[in-house]
């Protein structure tokens, strides 16, 4: 069997524990892993949601190309999106960015692109800033730059450091915008980040987020596929025995993909677990 995956071999030590054998193979992240998995029956890979969409429609970068054989395992983490500013600046929700520099990330990565449509939502026209994270989070607090909007694992690196370095606050979506994000992106999920995760925090964040998966080929083995989940979703502690971003990594989180149709063995494991799951392109939950 061999993984698609980031630089990473660590998380993935854990099913050679289980007796199932991986081979390890870098990657350039999800696009490449999904077209990897498309094409082989032995090969999985971890994969953004986002990109998942692109590719099973055939749009977006894989345009023109639909991926019809790729089928969902489980869910590994979420990528959370939040805005951090200084709290000096007065801002604290989308609709006071009308006119600000926003940094947003890499030009034309998922940050951005979700960005652009939670400004069109809320009727603001922020100033698009792109660059390095980490680069963005020190104009911020600078004062060169209003706001960074990004998305990670919670807490966010670099809305961190803007939350460390300065008096800064950390906010999401309003309820009515979070919904018209899911309306409008499939793709997303609702989250909420718990009061405390960055410096000064004192309230919950609500906004959306957008998970990660392991996916398969539609004709990897029924009885392969459900040992490789089960294998993975019995893990009493995901973050000890997997890897420290795994807390989400649960058969629970399985309902926060609607993109990709699940692997039959897979979905033998979630029927055993009592797991509902929603179908491709079914409403957010």
């Amino acid at each position: 069997m061999r993984c698609a995956v980031e630089p990473d071999r660590a998380r993935y030590a854990f099913l050679a524990l289980k007796g199932i054998g991986i081979d390890v193979k870098k990657s350039a992240g999800s696009n490449e892993n999904l077209s990897a998995v498309d094409a082989s029956a032995t090969t999985l890979g971890t994969a953004f949601i986002g990109s998942a969409y692109d590719a099973v429609n055939g749009t977006g970068w894989a345009a023109g190309h639909k991926h019809e054989n790729l089928r969902a395992l489980f869910p590994m983490y979420e990528t959370s999106f939040q805005v951090a500013a200084l709290r000096k600046s007065a801002i604290g929700s989308l609709a006071d960015l009308d006119g600000k520099k926003v940094g947003v990330g890499p030009a034309k990565g998922p940050a951005e692109v979700f960005f652009r449509a939670a400004a069109e939502i809320a009727h603001v026209n922020p100033i698009i800033v792109n660059g390095d994270p980490a680069v963005l989070a020190k104009q911020v607090t600078a004062g060169e730059i209003d706001a960074l909007w990004q998305g990670a694992v919670v807490p966010i690196p670099s809305l961190s450091e803007v939350a460390d370095q300065a008096d800064a606050v950390v906010f999401g979506l309003s309820d009515a915008e979070a919904a018209a994000m899911l309306l409008k992106f499939p793709q997303l999920s609702a989250t909420t980040v718990p009061a405390g995760t960055y410096k000064a925090q004192s309230a919950e964040i609500k906004s959306v987020s957008a998970w990660n998966f392991v996916v398969a080929n539609k004709d990897l083995p029924i009885d392969t596929a459900y040992a490789i989940t089960k294998a993975v979703l019995s893990a009493t502690n995901p973050r000890s025995e997997i890897y420290p971003t795994a807390a989400g990594t649960l058969a629970a989180n399985a309902i926060k993909n609607r993109i990709m149709p699940f692997h039959p063995g897979a979905m033998r494991f979630y029927a055993e677990a009592g797991i509902k799951l929603p179908s491709p392109g079914s409403p957010a939950k």
